[in-house]
């Protein structure tokens, strides 16, 4: 199980700042939706400079002219891409294609799918590299977590590996235990609490 850090309300250098912080637990930075509409694929390319090392996932949750965005996210410093599992086969297809051609990967984000059995078993399929669950900010806010679907996902997927995100905190430690995600994303828990290192280091326990 990887650990990766969604960081989505900071500017640049708080992003950078928050990385410094972490590095030593985290497997993946994410460079959220929110950075990529404030700041563009510029701010990623910062980042990329300042951490060379690091492995770095642009969350462009593409929908269309896939190829095309796969190719810049991956031009200005990511390592691994999302796309939207509501996308078009083909464009799906495309962005995987593009990504391997690459050497490098895609995370296909199921967040507003609603035949989830089917759409694993078919991005299964299509060999992306992960397939993720994710309960979004307005559905966390009526009180949903992650882990049913989670699990309708990995039922459903023999090659993908899996992720899950969608405010999960600390205190589901158990829960995460029993899903076993190759790919555990975690925000606001570990970037928006007094210390950090030390939260991000207790969900590194965690994955054993």
């Amino acid at each position: 199980m990887k650990l990766q850090l969604a960081i989505d309300l900071e500017d640049i250098q708080g992003a950078i700042n928050l990385i410094r912080k972490t590095k030593d637990s985290i497997d993946i930075f994410e460079y959220g939706t929110p950075l990529v509409i404030n700041f563009g694929l510029e701010g990623l390319q910062k980042i990329r400079t300042e951490f060379p090392d690091i492995t770095l996932l642009a969350d462009l949750k593409i929908m269309d002219v896939a190829s095309y965005e796969v190719t810049q996210a991956f031009k200005y410093g990511a390592d691994i891409t999302t796309i939207l599992g509501v996308a078009e086969d083909q464009s799906i297809k495309d962005a995987i294609k593009a990504a391997h051609e690459a050497g490098k990967e895609i995370l296909v984000d199921m967040i507003g799918v609603k035949d989830i059995e089917n759409r694993a078993r078919e991005v299964d399929e299509f060999g992306a590299d992960y397939v993720g669950t994710h309960t979004g900010y307005d559905l966390q806010a009526l009180g949903q977590n992650p882990f049913e679907e989670f699990n309708l996902i990995k039922n459903n997927v023999s090659k993908t590996k899996t992720a899950i995100a969608g405010g999960i905190k600390l205190s589901a430690s158990e829960e995460i235990k029993k899903a076993n995600p190759d790919l555990l994303i975690i925000g606001g828990a570990i970037s928006t609490v007094d210390d950090p290192a030390e939260a991000a280091a207790e969900f590194k326990k965690i994955l054993g």
